[in-house]
């Protein structure tokens, strides 16, 4: 067994030998185009979303130099009809990229020759798993002899694909001569149709395009944006999460809470994996994406200079769906042309979720709302100060009854954000009052259309644990009064089923009146009434 070529399937075992969840499926659709024209497939998908695990279980699927149906008998795949057509039977390239981005800086070699580095590795292990090609003298005529002589096409397994993209995003000579390796390989009709049986490539980013054209334009992908039928092998399942609770005894609705949201057509709720098994092996809920620290910096993003990009961040940490354009995105760390292409890079990052159906984006969970909160205190940006400033003092005045000073930044907000809201409903208030108190995550949870007393509080931000905050119980008028909203609160008794958690309750009565007048001016006037419980 080697190294890259054929390296046996000590892997898999070691991840099934723990806590696994079975994600064999997926080689299912990889055999289905298995010597076809569509063998070449590129997923990409967000760090600590199992994408090393996806490539160790096809690595052990498909390698001939052992034998792994002990290892895949009990699991989904074995009861396709291609479970044995394809188990075992094809040589296996597999290589994880950041290891030769790892070799290259402990050596101090240039990141330009990354792919010398893969040639020439590649080259001496062929040779040695291979005696008879040792005469040839380059890698493309080793590997084609290598599958003639043993009748056996190569799976090329490639983990972090675009590792080089990444660390080398300022530097287009290591990209182009790493791209071009690749189209070596799977878009050459001398090499391709001889050698490769199917390919499987991942990492976080789509394949970088050359001009408005992927650069290896011949790869089926399958991203974040449109993960299509692979989309319930990106991270966990609601129902894989379910039975992980029930088996550990965590609450589901909690789980969910903190690592729900990358809701993906046909597949629903789709869990990060790796947080999920960090709460149950530690017993807690938790931020456990900031631990990556490969972890792209969220700062870096969310602070650049582009029209709109800070009062878009501010509506996502509020709680409110944006809309992007996607389509223009390079895939890459440097090609920007304003804040669609950031948003759309935080997409494939997995700070933020995707409604295709919709075309918006969101920030999916607790876990990512903390990351948001967390960052955007230390974003050195004069409009975002000034927009975190306001909110710390829209929710002092709140807590201390300050009526006319709350309704006048309300006013403000709702002034300025007239669009993409749309001005004149309930619901746009709505998303004016989360878009002006949207530093709540400091202090707050914040829960919409809560079930209390006699009907739904609009919104309620429920004080953290250790803080002496009060509960705001927050009721929304369109053309009515703030008085009205109060009476609303009383009348369906929305206190009563708060006054168990311990905490001094604040009703909150906010109204937007379109029809306003002073004089012979009409405009857009907000009013709003702060009683204690």
């Amino acid at each position: 067994m080697g190294i890259y070529i054929n390296p046996g399937n000590a892997g898999f075992e070691a991840i099934i030998n723990g806590e696994y969840i079975d994600k064999t499926g997926m080689i299912a659709l990889i055999n289905r185009n298995m010597g076809k024209a569509k063998n070449l497939i590129c997923i990409s998908r967000p760090r600590r979303f199992g994408k090393s695990y996806a490539a160790q279980m096809l690595s052990a699927y498909y390698d001939c130099s052992c034998d792994s149906s002990r290892l895949f008998d009990g699991f989904e795949i074995a009861g396709d009809s291609s479970y044995s057509t394809n188990l075992n039977k094809y040589n296996v390239v597999n290589l994880d990229i950041t290891g030769f981005l790892s070799d290259i800086k402990s050596s101090g070699a240039s990141i330009n020759d990354i792919s010398n580095s893969i040639t020439s590795s590649l080259y001496k292990e062929i040779r040695t798993e291979f005696p008879e090609v040792a005469e040839y003298q380059s890698l493309s005529e080793c590997f084609i002899k290598a599958a003639e002589i043993t009748k056996r096409k190569f799976v090329f397994v490639i983990d972090e694909w675009d590792a080089v993209i990444r660390e080398a995003k300022d530097n287009p000579k290591a990209q182009e001569s790493y791209l071009n390796l690749l189209r070596g390989w799977f878009k050459n009709n001398n090499f391709t149709p001889k050698v490769v049986a199917a390919a499987y490539m991942t990492g976080i980013l789509p394949i970088k395009k050359d001009g408005s054209q992927s650069a290896i334009s011949d790869f089926e992908e399958f991203t974040m944006l449109k993960p299509r039928s692979y989309g319930k092998y990106v991270g966990f399942t609601e129902a894989e999460v379910d039975k992980l609770c029930s088996l550990h005894g965590l609450d589901f609705e909690t789980m969910k809470n903190w690592y729900d949201g990358y809701s993906l057509k046909e597949f629903g709720s789709i869990y990060n994996p790796n947080s999920v098994m960090k709460a149950i092996s530690y017993s807690e809920f938790d931020s456990y994406w900031a631990e990556s620290s490969a972890s792209e910096s969220l700062m870096d993003y969310i602070s650049k200079d582009y029209n709109g990009l800070t009062k878009t961040i501010a509506e996502l940490i509020g709680g409110i769906k944006v809309p992007v354009n996607t389509t223009g995105f390079a895939n890459d760390f440097t090609t920007f042309k304003g804040k669609d292409d950031v948003l759309t890079l935080l997409v494939h990052l997995g700070y933020l979720a995707y409604d295709s159906e919709n075309e918006s984006v969101y920030i999916p969970n607790e876990e990512i709302k903390r990351e948001f909160s967390k960052t955007i205190r230390e974003v050195r940006h004069v409009e975002t100060l000034t927009r975190i400033s306001e909110c710390d003092k829209l929710f002092e005045d709140t807590i201390h009854g300050n009526e006319n000073a709350v309704a006048e930044q309300i006013e403000k907000i709702h002034t300025e954000e007239t669009s993409p809201l749309n001005y004149n409903s309930e619901e746009s208030l709505r998303s004016v009052i989360k878009l002006a108190y949207y530093t709540y995550k400091d202090n707050y949870i914040k829960f919409e259309e809560l079930p209390s007393g006699k009907g739904y509080a609009d919104i309620v931000y429920f004080p953290k644990k250790g803080s002496n905050y009060p509960i705001l119980v927050v009721e929304l008028k369109w053309n009515k009064s703030a008085d009205g909203a109060i009476s609303q609160i009383k009348n369906r008794n929305y206190p009563a089923g708060l006054k168990e958690y311990g905490s001094d309750i604040l009703l909150v009565g906010i109204n937007y009146d379109k029809d306003a007048s002073t004089g012979s001016q009409n405009y857009k006037h907000h009013t709003c009434k702060i009683e204690r419980a």
